[in-house]
């Protein structure tokens, strides 16, 4: 049997909440209780049955042990609880397999906090349909749905017994989101959204949280507070609407941060990037693969890589495009005031810069973060690269002359093609007309 235990002292005398207590005992403890809650009582909705409840739950050190030796806390702050949105619908509707008559409840055992915790979530779904919908296409369930049962659920972010309206965020402590991201929160905390009161749902969402790295949602995020900032970069950055597109806020905004190129695998058709077939990884058993040494892909491994990619489709159908960001999800949240970002272009744009000495290729994993791969940064200089830094090269932008020469000649062969065909139609018609004429002659 579960022993439950509290420190509350009856008379001078601690009991244990878990033995069958008498009547008598359980009478006066409800009084004792309801008579310290009637400074409460008057503010607040409470039944007498959830008063009853509280008159128990609200003793501090009120906690039961759990089968595999976890600590329950029953402890429920009443004047907290009186408070909560939850105190219209009382303890019965979310705990409705006790009844005050039959409890503890002697026959039920208790796994673990775990268990329980996912247990009560599905109390949650029962009422909260809507948001778990939202949830449901979230990160967090896509992590629960891998098999990762500490990925977080509803009693992992909002606590039952003091659910706020719209104000389970708390600002300074950044929970419940920092009980999991407490690196990014620090980072956060100092940063200039940090300082203007922003939370994380404000850019994340608070229930459909996604990978900032999937598609163009961080860009989105940003652009949709600041609305004009393409029109203001447009006055004084050249080629905007491609920085834009090739170049993450935080690449500039997060000035001291380290920057990488990652090279990202995307289909040409679909106008997407390529994602991992549900319940089939491919990409990282594909690179090791291709770069059978371990030490990253050369240019060759890039090949061989988008070919194998390209095997059951169209030909070229997946191609590689090139974004410059931030290394680390830390160092994405270190924004500061616009005055402060880079706008010296000869960080990126000079042979040698060092955004470019790191380079990774990826694929949007199952759970919608991109897993990637490490490639030598001389991946950028070889003919491979002409298509894979497309989305943001421009000739004489990264001061790399190999590629200009490159491009140089991709664009010329584009050109002389059809001009070296009229040529040839045109000395053909020439020649004929010479043939004729000796001919008539």
């Amino acid at each position: 049997m579960a022993i439950c235990r509290s420190k509350l002292g009856v008379t001078g005398t601690k009991f244990h909440a878990g033995l069958i207590m008498s009547a008598r005992l359980a009478s006066a403890m409800i009084l004792v209780a309801v008579a310290s809650l009637s400074t409460h009582a008057a503010d607040s909705a409470l039944s007498q049955l959830d008063q009853q409840c509280l008159a128990c739950h609200s003793a501090k050190g009120l906690e039961m042990k759990l089968a595999n030796g976890d600590v329950l806390s029953l402890q429920v702050q009443g004047a907290v609880f009186t408070k909560t949105v939850h105190n219209k619908i009382g303890c019965a509707v979310c705990h409705a397999a006790t009844s005050f008559e039959n409890h503890p409840p002697v026959k039920r055992k208790i796994a673990g906090s775990r268990e329980y915790s996912l247990e009560m979530n599905r109390v949650c779904q029962s009422c909260h349909a809507p948001i778990f919908k939202l949830y449901e296409s979230s990160i967090h369930a896509a992590l629960f749905r891998e098999g990762n049962s500490y990925a977080p659920v509803c009693t992992d972010c909002h606590s039952p017994h003091a659910v706020m309206a719209k104000a389970s965020y708390d600002a300074a402590s950044g929970a419940p989101c920092s009980k999991c991201h407490d690196p990014i929160f620090n980072a956060y905390a100092g940063s200039v959204h940090g300082k203007t009161g922003l939370n994380c749902s404000n850019c994340h969402r608070a229930h459909d949280v996604t990978p900032a790295t999937a598609g163009d949602q961080l860009k989105n995020a940003c652009l949709g507070c600041h609305q004009g900032a393409l029109d203001s970069h447009r006055i004084w950055l050249p080629n905007a609407g491609r920085h834009f597109d090739a170049v993450s806020c935080p690449a500039c905004h997060s000035p001291t941060a380290k920057r990488k190129v990652d090279l990202r695998l995307y289909d040409n058709v679909a106008q997407e990037r390529v994602a991992e077939r549900e319940g089939v990884p491919q990409f990282e058993t594909r690179a090791r693969l291709a770069g059978a040494k371990g030490a990253g892909l050369d240019a060759m491994a890039l090949r061989s890589l988008l070919r194998g990619f390209n095997i059951e489709g169209t030909d070229n159908r997946t191609t590689l495009r090139g974004r410059l960001e931030v290394t680390t999800g830390v160092e994405a949240h270190q924004l500061t005031r616009s005055a402060q970002a880079i706008r010296d272009c000869a960080k990126c744009h000079q042979q040698g810069a060092d955004p470019f000495q790191s380079v990774t290729v990826s694929i949007v994993g199952s759970d919608g973060r991109s897993v990637r791969y490490g490639a030598k940064p001389e991946v950028l200089n070889s003919i491979v690269s002409v298509d894979s830094v497309g989305g943001f090269y421009a000739i004489g932008g990264t001061r790399i002359k190999l590629l200009d020469w490159l491009l140089a000649l991709a664009v010329l062969g584009g050109i002389g093609v059809p001009l070296g065909h009229m040529t040839v139609r045109w000395l053909f018609r020439r020649y004929a007309k010479k043939i004729s004429g000796k001919e008539d002659s």
